[in-house]
């Protein structure tokens, strides 16, 4: 028994000094190394702290910005990115900072970012935190093999052509807006509305419909599920994640897992019966599930001709529920974002409001817009293409997995690479001094003439994981900006305040008031 004892007790001791050992090479030995090779390349930034990194000072920047509310100007950077923007500010455009105990280097040279958007099987993404996964995975964040794969199955969905056949259902989704907020004003002159909720409202039905062909009823409990999860996510990013921490039964913890399931079971019995009805021999709709289901489908077959795995080239029913949430959250909040803040913005420059609804009303008149004529707009997209840059860029990430010549630089690896593309939107070197102000006609001569340099835009990332949604969300807001310019004209309300928020996409903190007023 005592030899059995003290055998137990060595390796208890061996286990534990092997732990110490791993931790302090994760929180100290490494990060010390990292940032001294760094440093010698000409990379600066504030020093790295004990296993927090920089995160403590982004928290507070990020309380007290969200304290109060700004001018009524496009200078948003201090409130949405404070810590990111005063790094670059005052260590200059080759500068780094600390996620926990990673470093983060800012890249802002075009050409660089060109070169790692290209090579995405060496600048990959990094790999996903157990909380992240609770939101969504997905093509969005998979990797090598997974994404290849996932990558292949979706594209047919996201085709063009395909796109064209889901107008009725983009159209369908927007007159019932027009026709709310038509009711809403009634015989009144003008009607004050927060058009945030219910651009949500919109912005789910037309996922809704387009993805899954329900109404918004049907999905609404998903994206109240999404939204919550969104949430909790944005609060965890704020902290250093523990390995483990996730089992822990904290509230936060708790919380997540029973969205997860909530989310997992709805999508299951929506797949599962969309499943069974093609199996009966139902023809399939021109949604995105129908088109995924059937590429999956179309693909399993073609392999088992040619003789390969059968595992490796189609899509479990658990890929299928994450590339789902993907849809739900990615197709939902992109579109919502973007129409809120264009509203937004062409309230503060009713000129623009005015030029674009000349426009609508030429191409249109009264009439549902088509996509040959949505194909015609040229200043529709302008202004869009400006909201994108001052509101809808956010920062990518791209992590190394084994030393990379960049440039002249040399990558180690295990650093993290952040493409800024809220700063190199509004950069002065590529856009010129008015950089922070709302100017659409610098996409008069289309999207790669915009500024000096053809990657100093890009909203939708680039190089072949460029977003595979972003013709879907282009079209859903030129439909939905149209269909609005040709029956409203709408001013900020008084009640109206000034706060962009990040909650994984930039957010209006105290809504979006606007006054409303039948054309």
């Amino acid at each position: 028994m005592g030899d059995f004892l003290s055998l137990f007790l060595r390796i208890s001791c061996l286990l534990g000094v092997s732990w110490i050992v791993r931790l302090v090479y994760w929180v100290w030995w490494k990060p010390m190394k990292l940032e001294r090779q760094l440093r010698a390349q000409g990379f600066t930034g504030p020093p790295y702290r004990l296993l927090f990194g920089n995160l403590r000072e982004n928290s507070w920047m990020v309380e007290e910005a969200l304290s109060k509310p700004m001018n009524l100007s496009h200078q948003i950077l201090p409130r949405v990115v404070p810590h990111l923007y005063n790094t670059v500010k005052e260590y200059g455009k080759m500068s780094m900072n600390w996620f926990g105990p990673m470093p983060r280097l800012n890249i802002m040279d075009p050409e660089l970012i060109r070169e790692i958007l290209s090579r995405n099987d060496h600048f990959e993404k990094p790999p996903q935190t157990p909380l992240t996964k609770f939101l969504a995975t997905g093509v969005a964040v998979y990797r090598r093999e997974k994404w290849v794969m996932h990558r292949r199955l979706l594209s047919p969905a996201f085709h063009l052509q395909k796109l064209k056949c889901m107008l009725p259902a983009f159209s369908m989704s927007c007159s019932e807006l027009v026709k709310r907020w038509e009711t809403l004003i009634g015989s009144q002159e003008s009607y004050e509305l927060d058009v945030w909720p219910e651009l949500q409202t919109f912005a789910g039905d037309v996922i809704s419909r387009t993805a899954f062909g329900s109404s918004y009823k049907e999905g609404k409990r998903i994206f109240e599920l999404q939204a919550e999860q969104g949430l909790l996510l944005t609060k965890a990013r704020r902290i250093v994640y523990i390995p483990g921490f996730r089992f822990l039964p904290t509230k936060d913890n708790l919380r997540r897992k029973a969205l997860d399931r909530d989310v997992t079971a709805l999508l299951r019995a929506m797949i599962e019966k969309r499943e069974i009805a093609m199996k009966m021999g139902e023809s399939g709709n021109n949604d995105l599930l129908s088109l995924l289901l059937e590429s999956n489908n179309n693909n399993c077959n073609e392999s088992q001709e040619h003789g390969k795995n059968f595992k490796n080239i189609r899509m479990t029913t658990e890929d299928i529920i994450e590339e789902c949430k993907l849809f739900y959250f990615a197709g939902h909040e992109t579109s919502l974002v973007l129409l809120t803040w264009t509203m937004i913005l062409l309230s503060m420059h009713p000129s623009w409001q005015e030029r674009a609804r000349e426009e609508v009303l030429q191409v249109f008149g009264k009439n549902a817009p088509d996509f040959n004529g949505l194909n015609h707009l040229k200043i529709v997209p302008m202004i869009l293409y400006e909201v994108l840059r001052l509101y809808i860029g956010g920062v990518l990430i791209r992590q190394t997995y084994k030393e990379m010549k960049l440039g002249k630089l040399t990558i180690p690896p295990g650093v993290q690479i952040a493409l800024p593309s809220n700063l190199i939107h509004r950069d002065p070197e590529f856009w010129g001094d008015d950089a922070e102000e709302f100017k659409p006609e610098r996409f008069v001569g289309g999207v790669s003439n915009a500024a000096k340099h053809q990657m100093a835009f890009f909203p939708f990332g680039g190089g072949p994981r460029i977003c595979i949604g972003q013709n879907f969300a282009m079209i859903e807001s030129k439909m939905a900006l149209a269909m609005i310019l040709q029956h409203f004209s709408f001013e900020l309300s008084p009640l109206y305040v000034h706060a962009p928020k990040t909650v994984i996409t930039i957010q209006p903190q105290y809504g979006a008031q606007i006054i409303l007023r039948k054309v």
